[in-house]
């Protein structure tokens, strides 16, 4: 079984900085790709910022510039650096596994997610 645990969410002030934390755990042979997605009360969860196992990058339009997302392969775990926050960036962030490879099957992974809370 794979889990993922996610840490490092709080209350900002705007303009504040945080980093969240992504472990991976479990029988993992690689991951190809690590991510974050985000998700407030009535809408439907948006692409944050994700890396393959080969560095490739990508970033939702709205956080370019200000989160910077990174990996160690090694760990099985992704960090999302998040820089200038804004209240508009306040919501539950979730980890994201896809193409994880266990000795059974591949999986997509979600974390349980963590509260970003940005205030003005």
């Amino acid at each position: 079984q794979v889990q993922l645990v996610e840490s490092g969410g709080g209350l900002v002030q705007a303009g504040e900085s945080l980093t969240l934390s992504c472990v991976a755990s479990g029988s993992i042979f690689s991951i190809n790709a690590m991510g974050w997605y985000r998700q407030v009360p009535g809408k439907q969860a948006e692409l944050v910022a994700s890396k393959t196992s080969d560095g490739t990058t990508n970033y939702a339009d709205s956080v370019k510039g200000r989160f910077s997302i990174s990996r160690d392969n090694a760990k099985n775990t992704v960090y999302l650096e998040m820089n200038s926050l804004k209240p508009e960036d306040a919501a539950v962030y979730y980890c994201n596994a896809a193409g994880v490879v266990t000795t059974l099957r591949t999986l997509e992974v979600w974390g349980q997610g963590t509260l970003v809370t940005v205030y003005s």
